[in-house]
């Protein structure tokens, strides 16, 4: 079963689409900031056939077919929507695929409920974006002057293509327009005149008032007990910098592995083979 079927989870409030049988043992998996489910059409289907796993893919509250949230979106709020889908999937222990945004969701969750992870697998995310002690004020006066703005109503265009080129101009990481069709198409709305519009909450744009500490975050990856693969892109966001190293080397059982690409290289076409294959031979000794 190739084709994503849609879900709604949660009474209604999230959003999903699935790949894979129903029958077959499901994991859950979260996208990035202002992405969708629609991150996974390329990988999941690969994953399903090569594992016999039912892949479940979320839109985190505020994006693509989910409800929009109230207050922040903070990262510790999503994991909420994990929690949610699972408890309503009835997994009491769940498998976890999860890129950028989502890894942090992931991480956070197996830090502080490690009963309900089986196993994180990671793409171009690991940890969470952090601010120091010294900067927290700063950080919530940006918070809160951004929430006391008027909001702006969503981006309007004239059609998906143009979408498209926006979002490959302007995305917070590089991403060409093959690569970010299926997110955008997933998160547009068509309007009588043919027009489109973002779906996603424009909050998700604000700055977040509060953030983790880096001594927080490390503390977090240490007390994860379930085993790790953390697959990078070689052009991702992660690479050598001094803070990904002391994530890494934070997280108790983790294994590495950098592919070509960049930080959506789990969508990307010709990236996205070798992804699905990493994933596979790391699970190869934990299936026998």
């Amino acid at each position: 079963m190739s084709e994503a079927q849609p879900l709604t989870l949660a009474g209604g409030r999230l959003a999903a689409l699935a790949w894979g049988e129903p029958s077959a043992p499901t994991w859950l998996a979260l996208h990035g900031w202002l992405d969708n489910a629609a991150s996974f059409s390329r990988l999941a289907p690969l994953l399903c056939a090569g594992l016999g796993v039912r892949i479940v893919a979320l839109d985190f509250s505020g994006h693509g077919h989910s409800r929009h949230g109230e207050g922040d979106y903070a990262l510790w709020d999503y994991c909420h929507d994990l929690l949610d889908a699972a408890d309503e999937l009835d997994l009491g222990r769940v498998s976890v695929l999860a890129h950028s945004m989502g890894a942090g969701v992931a991480c956070l969750t197996a830090a502080a409920l490690p009963e309900r992870i089986e196993r994180l697998v990671l793409i171009d995310g690991l940890g969470a974006v952090t601010t120091s002690a010294e900067e927290s004020a700063a950080q919530l006066r940006k918070g809160l002057r951004a929430a006391r703005r008027p909001r702006s109503a969503a981006p309007r265009y004239p059609d998906s293509s143009t979408a498209v080129a926006a979002r490959v101009a302007g995305g917070v990481t590089p991403i060409d327009a093959e690569t970010a069709t299926p997110l955008v198409e997933r998160n547009l709305m068509w309007e009588a005149d043919g027009h489109v519009r973002l779906r996603t909450d424009g909050r998700l744009l604000w700055p977040s008032p509060l953030r983790l500490s880096p001594e927080q975050v490390l503390a977090l990856l240490g007390a994860i007990q379930a085993p790790v693969l953390l697959i990078e892109g070689e052009k991702g966001i992660l690479a050598e910098r001094e803070n990904a190293q002391a994530a890494r080397a934070a997280v108790p059982h983790l294994m590495r592995q950098v592919l070509p690409g960049g930080h959506h290289l789990h969508l990307e076409p010709d990236s996205v083979a070798a992804v699905a294959r990493a994933i596979e031979t790391w699970l190869e000794p934990r299936r026998t």
